[in-house]
């Protein structure tokens, strides 16, 4: 008995010691694939500096090989590659490690694994795949615990719609609207434009541009009071403004908003009733349509003058 008790504690020693240094070399594996690139540019380095050793000897081919490392810091494109290069390494690194201690990942290679990193205006876009067995919804509930590990103002997750094991993730390091300059619209500087390319009217929460298309669409822009619109419907007036093939004919009500655009316009209509019915009418024959009978007979008649008809009075 005593023997057979001495040889299972023995056994049991054994293998937990060969699974100690199985996690170490697991371990020590991890460590040197996510450290691979910088591991990489440094044995070219030294790898340089043996070759070079051989030929000139050490002084010189040390000297020759931090030479060129200067050289090629100067240089700004290989300069930013470079450092562009090292930051998505360093996110990758900390994007591995947040998936274990958030426990999303059971060990090393076993978690959600970032297969690209972006720079973006608010942090960084990562695309990610999940193992097998694991689930993006998953890898969501899991989102305040990867930014308290990721050190970030928060985490968001969104599913691919054409692969399940894949999502977008976005880590939000900074609000793009806090503490920065007002934006300068793009084609501020444009001598022309023409209205069937996107036009740029500001940028989402990512910090990203966003455009719009006005060939064949209609649009109707909301919002709360001082939320932004009079701004908007500028920058599609802007865009119509620059486009040499456009006539721009400006309908406003309160005769504010679209007042200022009024030396680009080729027609505006203001509070006056007449005005307005006139300019209604005038679409209405460009587009090959008719008015209805009411807004023919109001048009006819006439309204009286500074009153806005009932026709006109719910435009703006």
């Amino acid at each position: 008995m005593r023997t057979h008790g001495a040889y299972r504690r023995r056994e049991r020693a054994r293998r937990e010691a060969q699974a100690e240094w199985e996690a170490l070399a697991l371990g020590l594996a991890a460590v040197t694939w996510r450290c691979r690139v910088e591991l990489v540019l440094l044995g070219g380095v030294a790898g340089a500096q043996l070759l070079l050793a051989r030929q000139l000897g050490d002084p010189a081919a040390g000297a020759v090989v931090v030479a060129a490392l200067a050289g090629m810091v100067t240089l700004r494109p290989v300069r930013r590659r470079v450092t562009s290069l090292l930051l998505r390494e360093r996110v990758r690194r900390a994007w591995d490690r947040a998936v274990l201690d958030a426990r999303v990942a059971t060990g090393p290679f076993k978690g959600p694994r970032a297969l690209s990193i972006a720079p973006i205006a608010v942090g960084e876009l990562l695309r990610v795949r999940v193992p097998r067995g694991a689930s993006v919804a998953e890898l969501e509930a899991s989102r305040e615990q990867l930014a308290a590990c990721l050190r970030v103002r928060d985490v968001r997750v969104s599913r691919d719609p054409a692969d399940g094991a894949l999502a977008t993730v976005t880590l939000v390091r900074r609000d793009p609207f806090d503490g920065v300059d007002p934006l300068r619209w793009p084609n501020a500087t444009a001598a022309e434009f023409s209205l069937w390319d996107p036009i740029p009217v500001g940028v989402d929460e990512h910090g990203e541009p966003v455009e719009i298309g006005l060939a064949e669409r209609n649009v109707l822009i909301g919002g709360e009071p001082g939320a932004g619109k009079s701004a908007a419907l500028s920058t599609l007036v802007a865009s119509a403004a620059l486009d040499p093939a456009a006539r721009v004919w400006l309908l406003d009500r309160k005769l504010v908003e679209l007042a200022v655009w009024a030396p680009v316009a080729e027609r505006l209509a203001g509070p006056d009733g007449d005005e307005a019915l006139a300019l209604a009418a005038s679409c209405a024959r460009r587009d090959g349509r008719a008015l209805p009978r009411a807004a023919r007979s109001r048009a006819a008649q006439g309204s009286p003058r500074g009153r806005p008809s009932p026709a006109s009075g719910g435009l703006r």
